[in-house]
């Protein structure tokens, strides 16, 4: 392993953003993305000094940016006293390493950025390799590096050695042989969260996921649902582990639900792939709950992008029910002509809540008690004295509607369940059973 513990490269608070506006955006998007970035850099603690937008045509091949344009950039750094330049688009390996050289400060992207945001958050086995993943992958072509924005990291990363090119090339081996470590230990773990699914599927419950942009209130909606103990903070990608809660929606409805990693625009590809088998609880779910924040003055461009990350996991297809969180924040009267605006422009039969208020919710409730039903069927079937067992069965996953015994003690039970429930009972189906 890279010994990181010897790392003692320079630790940076200040920096300057910079976003590249290209000819079809307009300098209000960039400047919306720029604005987003500096929100990601404070979760860091990295105070943002300054955001620079800069006019581009193409890229260029050495700094991403024309060299006047970068000689201007790095000029206003230095007046501001930063340490650090930030981009708001990807740089390349080479575009880093040249501007490092030009500048002699730490030059990080938004993919660096995310990626460590989510070495901070990562508690779980399950996240902690999937961002050391996701963090090598990114750091192996970019090992000759002499900066960090954090003093400290836990996992893989890159190094600092100095001792020439054969020294750098022990590294890159090293870190492709933890690279190949961490995708063994990955598919165990995939293993064991299927296996995890498929028995949820045997008690055949409908199962939702709840996703969205980050902190658009997605844990707060699964704890104000389920009344478990969810951590809810204020701050981007507070949690980044599926949770699943058992929901009981009266007369017997019960489902499962997850709460998903949060969503960001330019979501780098290499968290999307290593973030693979924790997406997936959105793929495999029967439904999705997309949770918009109605008070963002970026909700149009976060469901675009929520949008986008489903397609690229191929669920974009699924029954989606769309919730804006956060009424409270609103003025039922100043804000009147948004609230029209967005009803006009959203699903019809998109919900209006708060979780911190609990205004909207009982609608929510009632939307997925007609999901949950919606899946269910009407039982009849005849049990001998010898199967309490399937008796009990129907009283916990189901909704006993009529029980009578007969004077041979076989139990003529109706119920409502779960269609994919009902496998137990086939043997003792009456006829007519089902609807």
């Amino acid at each position: 392993m890279i010994d990181t513990e010897k790392d003692n490269r320079t630790r940076v608070e200040k920096a300057v953003l910079v976003g590249v506006q290209y000819p079809d955006d307009t300098p209000e998007l960039a400047r919306e993305h720029l604005e987003e970035l500096a929100e990601l850099v404070r979760t860091l603690g990295i105070e943002p000094l300054e955001l620079v937008v800069v006019r581009l045509r193409q890229v260029q091949v050495q700094y991403l940016i024309g060299p006047g344009k970068a000689e201007e950039v790095l000029a206003r750094a230095r007046e501001l006293g930063a340490d650090c330049l930030v981009f708001d688009e990807p740089l390349s390996p080479s575009h880093q390493r040249n501007w490092e050289r030009f500048a002699k400060m730490c030059v990080i992207d938004r993919e660096e950025v995310i990626l460590d945001i989510f070495a901070e958050r990562a508690w779980t086995r399950e996240a902690v390799l999937q961002v050391e993943l996701a963090r090598l992958r990114y750091s192996l072509p970019r090992l000759t590096r002499a900066w960090t924005h954090l003093s400290r990291q836990r996992g893989g990363g890159s190094t600092n050695r100095g001792e020439g090119e054969t020294q750098i090339e022990n590294d890159r081996r090293l870190l492709k042989r933890r690279i190949s470590v961490l995708e063994e230990e990955l598919a165990v773990v995939r293993r064991q969260r299927a296996t995890g699914r498929k028995e949820r599927r045997r008690q055949g419950l409908l199962q939702g996921a709840i996703v969205g942009y980050t902190n658009v209130g997605k844990s707060s909606l699964l704890r104000a649902l389920s009344g478990a103990d969810i951590l809810v903070r204020d701050q981007l990608f507070a949690t980044l582990d599926p949770t699943t809660r058992r929901i009981e929606l009266g007369h017997h409805l019960p489902m499962l639900l997850t709460d998903t990693v949060g969503f960001v625009r330019k979501l780098p590809h290499s968290l999307v792939e290593a973030f693979k088998s924790t997406l997936e609880e959105a793929v495999l779910a029967d439904f999705l709950l997309l949770v918009l924040d109605v008070s963002s003055p970026a909700l149009e461009e976060q469901w675009e992008t929520t949008h986008e990350v489903l397609r690229e996991l191929g669920a974009e297809n699924k029954r989606i029910l769309t919730i804006f969180n956060k009424l409270d924040r609103l003025d039922p009267v100043a804000d009147a002509v948004l609230l029209a605006r967005l009803r006009g422009l959203f699903p019809e039969d998109s919900i209006y809540l708060s979780t911190r208020t609990g205004e909207g919710m009982a609608e929510l409730r009632a939307r997925l008690a007609e999901l949950a039903g919606g899946r269910r069927r009407i039982c009849r079937v005849l049990l001998p004295p010898t199967r309490a067992d399937l008796r009990s069965l129907a009283f916990s996953r189901g909704s006993v509607l009529s029980e009578e015994y007969d004077e041979q003690g076989n139990l003529e039970l109706v119920f409502s369940l779960e269609a994919g429930g009902i496998g137990p009972f086939e043997p003792f189906m009456m006829e007519g059973a089902g609807g």
